[in-house]
């Protein structure tokens, strides 16, 4: 890291225990492959409070949107609609089986999937759709699946950065037919890589833990169901080791404090940003009171692409790293050779073009925040 940055955009963290259950995980229980116990310990908290039926450690949140695609029978041809204000690895599951994501815009309120350009996406081929809940904001489930029913398509949820962010009641991952999250070092709870894919229909269960253990039936030879295990239908090596399990269980025991320290973080941004928004200087999103996000990111809008440069780089002199966030996929070399777009792209071109995140991370103090939204005051008082 450069030496004159005193406040990295992310950094990673210990929060209790982790280091502690990675010796357990050698010392004790001598199991450092996947499927042992740290994984079946992660697979219960998940279970637990997400109140889903089955949830799967993968090795990221790409893993689990790839094991979703395999699940679905996504392949050559199909169409699969979503935003193009994404991660690549939404797109790029879907690719690799021969499918072809369908690109529409955003709502700029939320930055997620304007749900009313649905329809107008859907062709004979569309077999899913694949909704992206940005900054742990959720996106409008209820037209979501309103519309996949009608059109008997499949929904997979890219909560990647929603762990803990409900919707109505609901938690992200667990109101589509599936739900992915990631545990990158980057995301509120952690271990460096990994993820997981959420279930709630019973019957995709078995198909899923073929799979996700390489397309075998060794779960069901592990739980003495089966005298021997064989290759039995596609899938691939998707479980993480027991290192990567016992450290998120680690985290998954302070996640309740995790949670609100990012909550805390964002509302401590929210009062020191706002007076610049009164006054049209930046934009701050507006916060829906039915939705509980989980404090995964702070963001702001600038008035223009060229404001943005600036201000990154008025902040990178004052020790302070903030990045912008996607280079939208429609207009991505792969985007254009892989993907198609339906309909308008303007608010995603104006969104990449004026979106700053700031630094995020469990370990900001107030002293922190403070001093990146008094540079962010500073850059604009200048004028």
């Amino acid at each position: 890291m450069n030496k004159r940055q005193k406040i990295p955009f992310n950094k990673p963290f210990i929060v209790g225990k982790e280091l502690s259950h990675i010796r357990r995980a050698v010392t004790r229980y001598a199991h450092l492959a996947g499927a042992g116990p740290y994984t079946r310990a992660c697979h219960a908290w998940l279970e637990k409070h997400l109140r889903c039926r089955k949830a799967f450690l993968t090795t990221s949140g790409t893993a689990a949107l790839e094991m979703a695609v395999v699940l679905f029978g996504l392949g050559p041809g199909d169409e699969v609609i979503m935003p193009s204000f994404t991660f690549v690895s939404t797109a790029n599951a879907c690719v690799l089986r021969g499918a072809v994501p369908v690109f529409v815009d955003i709502r700029k309120d939320s930055l997620n999937m304007d749900e009313t350009l649905l329809e107008k996406a859907i062709t004979p081929r569309t077999r899913a759709i694949v909704p992206v809940h940005y900054a742990g904001y959720p996106c409008a489930m209820g037209p979501i699946m309103a519309v996949a029913r009608k059109h008997g398509l499949r929904v997979i949820e890219d909560a990647a950065q929603g762990l803990s962010s409900s919707h109505r009641g609901r938690f992200l991952g667990t109101i589509g037919h599936a739900g992915c999250i990631s545990f990158h070092e980057t995301k509120n709870i952690i271990s460096g890589e990994g993820g997981a894919l959420i279930l709630n229909e019973p019957a995709m269960i078995e198909k899923a833990e073929i799979i996700w253990e390489k397309g075998t039936d060794r779960s069901k030879f592990l739980r003495g169901e089966t005298d021997k295990y064989t290759w039995v239908d596609v899938g691939s090596s998707y479980l993480p080791g027991e290192l990567i399990a016992a450290f998120l269980y680690g985290q998954f025991q302070h996640a309740a404090k995790i949670i609100h320290k990012r909550r805390a973080i964002h509302k401590r941004y929210v009062r020191a940003l706002s007076p610049l928004a009164r006054e049209g200087r930046i934009e701050l999103r507006d916060t829906d009171a039915t939705d509980q996000s989980n404090g995964h990111m702070f963001y702001i809008l600038t008035r223009s692409l060229e404001e943005r440069t600036a201000l990154i780089a008025f902040l990178k002199r004052r020790g302070i790293h903030a990045v912008f966030h996607y280079v939208p996929l429609h207009s991505s070399p792969a985007g254009l050779k892989y993907a198609r777009v339906s309909g308008s792209m303007r608010v995603t071109d104006e969104i990449s073009r004026r979106l700053l995140r700031l630094p995020m991370y469990y370990e900001m103090t107030p002293a922190d925040v403070e001093a990146v939204a008094g540079a962010v005051r500073a850059f604009y008082e200048r004028a």
